[in-house]
């Protein structure tokens, strides 16, 4: 009966007619392709993007140059040198993150105490040459003040996970 059922199936071809049944079930509905410059996708209030540092609102950075995220990357690709102030505090001369080495794990963000270092909302930093993909503090702090209003959203939407 096997050899039969085989037969019967190649002379009539069901495999290609439930082929075309099915392409043509697909024509009718709507896409769910986008056209990526045009159309965006939505993006999760958690996605690792683009690496920024937040400032207080009155304006003053807000790493106290702690270390902890260097010392939790585990690609080393965060660079930290510090002073003391004149008021007794620490800040930050020196931050720096090589993002050809970085693997977006968020670590550097969930060791921060201060939430000073976070990773936005941006997934289009694509470059021409390797050396626009070394941040420096100065970089980092311009992110933070253009992505400054989600980032905050994002931070508050997560904050009863954390």
């Amino acid at each position: 009966m096997a050899w039969l059922d085989r037969t019967a199936r190649g002379l009539f071809m069901t495999e290609l007619v439930k082929g075309f049944a099915l392409t043509l079930s697909y024509m009718f509905k709507s896409r769910v392709t986008l056209n990526y410059p045009y159309e965006r996708s939505p993006v999760s209030p958690r996605f690792r993007g683009e690496h920024a540092l937040r400032r207080y609102p009155n304006g003053e950075e807000r790493c106290i140059a702690c270390k902890l995220c260097e010392a939790v990357c585990p690609a080393l690709a965060i660079t930290i040198e510090a002073e003391p102030r004149d008021d007794g505090s620490r800040r930050t001369t020196r931050y720096d993150i090589d993002m050809t080495k970085c693997i977006y794990c968020g670590l550097c963000q969930e060791a921060c105490p201060v939430d000073a270092i976070v990773e936005g909302p941006n997934i289009e930093y694509a470059t021409e040459t390797r050396e626009e993909l070394f941040y420096n503090k100065e970089k980092l702090l311009a992110n933070g003040d253009r992505w400054e209003p989600l980032l905050a959203a994002n931070i508050a939407a997560d904050a009863p996970y954390r």
